[in-house]
C-alpha cells in the first residue's frame, strides 16, 4: 500500500496543499492541470472566505514537514491524474481540505 504523506508529493502538489491550508475556507478558481500537475502560472484565482466567530487563519498542519495526508487530498490528486490536462474551473475548500470540484469537459460526439 503506497504511503500519502506531504513530503511524498511533487513540489507544485505540496504547494497547492499549503495553499489550500493557508485559505482554511474559500476556492480556488481557473487551475490548470498539466500532465497531471496544477500550474501556477498563470496564477489562478483565490477567494478566502471569512467565516465568523470562527477560526480564519492558516490550519496547524502547514507548519508541519511531513505527516498523513486526509483521503480528501489524496483523491483530489488522483483525479487530477485522471484529467491529466484541463482546467478545475473551482475547487471548494473546507478546514484546509478540498471539498468539492467542477470541470469543464468536453463532450464527445
Amino acid at each position: 500500500m503506497e504511503k500519502h504523506t506531504k513530503q511524498s508529493l511533487t513540489p507544485v502538489r505540496r504547494r497547492l496543499l499549503t495553499l489550500m491550508q493557508e485559505m482554511n475556507f474559500g476556492r480556488i478558481e481557473g487551475l490548470s492541470i498539466r500532465k497531471g500537475e496544477p500550474v501556477f502560472d498563470p496564477m489562478p484565482r483565490i477567494v478566502r472566505q471569512i467565516k465568523f466567530c470562527a477560526e480564519n487563519g492558516p490550519r496547524r498542519e502547514k507548519k508541519l514537514n511531513d505527516f498523513n495526508l486526509k483521503n480528501q487530498v489524496v483523491e483530489l490528486f488522483a483525479a487530477m491524474d485522471q484529467i491529466e490536462n484541463g482546467i478545475i474551473e473551482t475547487l471548494e475548500v473546507k478546514h484546509g481540505l478540498p471539498f468539492l470540484m467542477n470541470l469543464e469537459e468536453a463532450v464527445g460526439a
